[in-house]
This record gives C-alpha cells, structure tokens and sequence, in this order.
C-alpha cells in the first residue's frame, strides 16, 4: 500500500513538475504561433503553489523528493518574485509624485450591481489618495462625454488636467480609458488597436520642466463575461449548456493570447520611440508569467517587483484570482514605493506607485 502511495504522490509532483516548466515557457514562445504554454503561464501562481504544497507532503514523509520542486521553483525564481515580496521596502516618499491605476470596472453600472455607491466609493478613495496621476481603464459615463473632467474634479475636490478616449453605445453609455494628471499636458495620443475595442492612451506631462510620457493602457480581455457562475463552478459543473461553454472556452482563451501578444509588440514599439522617458500603466489582462508581459516590460522596472510587498494579486473577480494590472516605469525614475489598495469597489484592486527624477 505504500509503494502504491508513493507511487501516486511522484506520478502528481511529475504532473505539477512538468505543468510548471511548461509555464516558464509562456514569456518566451509567441502565442500567435503555439499558444499551449500560454495557458500554463496563466495558471503559475496554482501551479506554484501545487508545487510547495508536494515539497511539504514530501518533507513531512522526510523524503528526499522534496528537492524535485524546490529545484523546479528555484529554476523559475525571477517569475516568483514577479508575483511575490516576501520583504517590505518603503522608501522616503518626499518630493515624489503619485500614480494611482485603476480599473473600475464601469462603476458596475452595467451590471446593475448599485453603480452609484461604487462610483462614489471609488471617487471618494480618489479624494483620499490625492494622486498627481490617475489611470482610469474602463471609465464609465452616462452623460455627456466632454463633461468627464469635471465630473472627476468635482467629485474628487482635485484639479485635474484630462485625456479621456470614451467609446459610445446605446442609450447615451460611454466606456473607454481616462488619464487625469494635475501637471499641464502639453501632448496627447493614441495606439490604435484595430479590430479590437482595447484602448492605450499615451499623455505627456510637465513635472518641473521635466516632460514624461504616461501610457495607460486596457489591453484585450479574454471576454469570458458571459460566463456568470464562478470559474471553479464552470469547471465542475456537468449540465449540458455548461459543457457546451466550456469546448468554447479554449478558442477564447487562445484568441486574447493572441490579440494581447500582438497589442503588446505595437505598445512596445511606441514605448521605444517615445522621446520622453515613460511610466506604463494599465489592466494588461495577461499575469507577469506572459509572452504580452514580458515584451511591454523590456528595458522597463516593474514597480511591484521593485517596492512591492506580499502577494500581487490586483484582480479578485468571478475567475481564479491573479496579478494583471501593474505600474512600470523607466530608468529615468526611481520608484520610492508601490502599494495595492485592497478595496472591493470593483473586480480589481487599485494600485499606486510613488516615483521621483534619477538625478
């Protein structure tokens, strides 16, 4: 029997083992062209966690097995400390400026889940925070669109400067992207993402005679919103509607892989043309554990990795938890500290980075 035992628990640590390695893959291999490691690079906070839960199993066994994850964790730290910081750094914050990003998931207007008191909840945070940058991703608005800036000072008791790209709809609805800055802009545009409702706004922004160019960004969903019930319920569930969404779900999954992979090049490229140093913002909807990921982070510092403490995790919805919206930034700045604010105001949590000129 416990031969039989052993047997069984090495057969899973090799399943979790492989799984593992399979998603370090994810950051290097272009899901455009083989998008199977993608999947794993989604699932590595579990696959992780799968991972320390064997070498526990292992070591209370007192086993030497215990060294087959340990050593498969080890081979993938960098992707560890993208997700966790098990040391908290907080540096001086005087004479930074704040960034605060944020998606707001439409205030829950459009689920009819009491949008009002979100909106004033969130509005309110904002007024306690006082960011000198705030990065709106899906900004909602039943009004009229070029009274957004004031609706946000007002609300806030702030004087911000704005760039707001807001989509229409039916029944006078606009959602879209919104970056507020009390510093002058002296620049705006945008990336265009054809064939897609994804937005990324680039602002450029005068703080002390020195020009930064802020890009906020909400990069393609796996729009999975028609899926109501948990994710864990989705999985087990066995009715036939249930089964039918879930043969869907891989082409679903696939098609945001791709459409993020390729958003992320052209980000990448404007990043690189920018003549101003850059801080990137924004729901990139892909964890750190990513091909979008890693190709919008090279040559930039990651506020999380750098500041942060604990777990990253940003998005608490219907769908397994994970870290998906981030604050990067240029060599340009020093990155003094970074926070996630745990409020329930929308599916993601709101995050803030303090940064100030390298001198």
């Amino acid at each position: 029997m416990k031969k039989l035992l052993y047997k069984i628990l090495l057969a899973i640590n090799a399943f979790f083992g492989l799984s593992l390695l399979l998603s370090y893959m994810a950051v290097h291999i272009n899901p455009e062209n083989f998008a199977f490691p993608a999947f794993f690079g989604l699932a590595y906070p579990y696959l992780l966690l799968a991972n320390i839960l064997l070498i526990i199993t292992w070591a209370m066994l007192l086993r030497y097995e215990a060294f087959i994850s340990v050593v498969l964790i080890a081979v993938g730290f960098t992707h560890f400390v993208n997700y966790m910081q098990l040391f908290r750094t907080k540096g001086d914050t005087t004479g930074t400026f704040k960034v605060l990003s944020y998606n707001v998931h439409n205030f829950s207007f459009l689920e009819g889940k009491g949008g009002s008191s979100s909106q004033n909840n969130i509005f309110n945070l904002i007024k306690s925070q006082k960011p000198d940058i705030l990065c709106f991703q899906e900004f909602f608005t039943s009004g009229d669109p070029s009274q957004v800036q004031y609706m946000v000072n007002s609300s806030t008791g702030m004087k911000y400067n704005a760039h707001v790209k807001i989509l229409g709809s039916r029944r006078n609805r606009y959602s879209g992207i919104a970056t507020f800055t009390r510093y002058p802009i002296i620049n705006k545009g945008e990336i265009v993402h054809s064939g897609s409702s994804s937005l990324t706004v680039f602002t450029d922004i005068v703080i002390q005679k020195d020009t930064f160019r802020i890009f906020n960004n909400h990069l393609q969903s796996f729009r999975l919103k028609n899926m109501d019930r948990p994710f864990i319920e989705e999985l087990t569930a066995t009715d036939e509607e249930t089964i039918r969404e879930m043969k869907n779900l891989y082409s679903r999954l696939r098609r945001g892989f791709v459409s993020r992979a390729l958003q992320a090049k052209i980000l990448r490229e404007s990043i690189r043309q920018s003549p101003y140093p850059v801080i990137v913002t924004g729901d990139f909807n892909d964890t750190p554990v990513s091909y979008a990921y890693r190709k919008i982070r090279k040559g930039l510092n990651d506020s999380f990795v750098n500041s942060g403490y604990g777990a990253g995790f940003t998005y608490k919805g219907n769908y397994p938890p994970n870290r998906i919206d981030y604050i990067l930034y240029d060599n340009a700045l020093i990155n003094n500290y970074f926070e996630i604010l745990k409020v329930r105001y929308s599916d993601h949590y709101p995050v803030v980075g303090y940064f100030r000129k390298r001198y």
